[in-house]
């Protein structure tokens, strides 16, 4: 197949239309602009809780601070640690070590790329304070496992969920599965309002700690400055709750397109000599395939990116994976574990792999038509047998 004749105009993205542009207007024209006189964070908050089974949802800056916010409700303390995937964006630990936290790296699986669990288990502390599966690229971790082990050991679930909007395991949603979830919304994200993040609350109790944390402490109809707990200024605005109302609104016709893509994707890139993509577990029952991610095992860090760079010089949106969190400074400025980078890696031998292998395409990639999967197989095949 020839270049010419490929059509990699894939969807662009972010999605909008005349339905950002009406919530834009009404959030305007309300004359309230941030969420204590507004509606449209209430009317999102309700909204995204229900379309995540979840009982509270609770809507804030970024999904940093939801990760952070989650942890400190969860009750994470100076001192205390968080085990966390070695595989996975720094915003999981650097969430963590913000609040003085210990974050402890573990190994994940090396096909689904998500937490190993016995090894979360191994980790364990008595100063261990909360566990952080991340659903990556919309693959949710093995929650029931993980569950038992929460239940066996008093360590609560914190679930990032930055990658796993709209995500289903074994047809509960994420809200329903009985753990804090956090959620991002940055511009690349499955919906997006530029910035912004939220929290998925399992009950009443700790929605309202939450709600308290992130407006610098003070209760809703507070009038006299009583701020009842120590906080921060998380809230959203009203603005970007209007975008994240409509964005919520395609979420769901999105998913099914991608649901539909990614297992032609996945066995067109299967049959490529030395590719290997994501695991297809048939227990996360709703995956909104956040990136198409594929491994080429035994390929060197610096081959990989070169492969990267040649799929983009051809037309993809292709990106190098994760770096494994203990592999960049940043996560040596706060709370460190007493161990070394060595140490670590030694604990992580899947993760030394991976994230030295592994690639992904964006997700926009998954909403383009069933041909351009054949495309997007035959530049990946090409590339590799072009690298040196």
């Amino acid at each position: 197949m020839t270049e010419s004749i490929r059509d990699l105009a894939f969807p662009a993205w972010p999605q909008y239309d005349d339905t950002e542009r009406e919530g834009l207007i009404r959030a305007l024209e309300q004359g309230q602009w941030w969420r204590i006189g507004g509606n449209e964070v209430n009317l999102f908050e309700e909204e995204f809780a229900q379309y995540h089974g979840a009982p509270y949802a609770l809507a804030v800056t970024n999904g940093t601070h939801a990760l952070e916010l989650a942890l400190e409700v969860l009750g994470v303390t100076r001192g205390s640690e968080v085990i966390v995937p070695a595989f996975t964006f720094i915003s999981s630990s650097q969430a963590a070590q913000r609040l003085g936290a210990v974050a402890v790296p573990v190994d994940v699986e090396p096909d689904s790329y998500n937490i190993d669990v016995a090894a979360a288990a191994a980790a364990i502390t008595d100063r261990t304070s909360a566990i952080m599966p991340v659903h990556i690229a919309g693959l949710v971790a093995d929650m029931d496992a993980l569950a038992k082990l929460s239940a066996d050991s008093g360590v609560p679930i914190v679930q990032d969920a930055a990658h796993a909007h709209g995500a289903q395991w074994q047809g509960k949603r994420i809200g329903e599965l009985g753990s804090v979830a956090a959620l991002s919304f940055q511009n690349g994200k499955l919906m997006t309002a530029g910035e912004g993040g939220a929290v998925l609350f399992p009950d009443a109790e700790s929605y309202e700690l939450g709600f308290l944390k992130h407006s610098c402490g003070r209760p809703k109809t507070d009038r006299k400055y009583f701020h009842r707990t120590s906080g921060s200024n998380f809230r959203l605005n009203e603005f970007s709750a209007s975008v994240l109302r409509a964005q919520l609104k395609r979420l769901d016709g999105q998913i099914d397109t991608r649901e539909q893509r990614w297992p032609l994707l996945a066995g067109l890139l299967a049959a490529v000599p030395g590719v290997v993509p994501q695991r297809i577990d048939e227990r996360t029952t709703r995956n909104p395939h956040y990136m198409a991610m594929f491994r080429v095992p035994g390929l060197s860090e610096e081959r990989r990116n070169e492969l990267v760079d040649d799929l983009i010089a051809r037309g993809l949106p292709a990106f190098v994976a994760f770096r494994a969190i203990y592999r960049s400074d940043g996560f040596w400025e706060h709370s460190a574990p007493a161990e070394t980078v060595e140490q670590i890696a030694a604990r992580c031998p899947v993760t030394e792999e991976v994230f030295r292998d592994a690639i992904w395409l964006h997700h926009r990639t998954l909403l383009g038509t069933e041909q351009q999967m054949h495309h997007i197989a035959d530049i990946v095949a090409e590339a590799l047998a072009a690298l040196p």
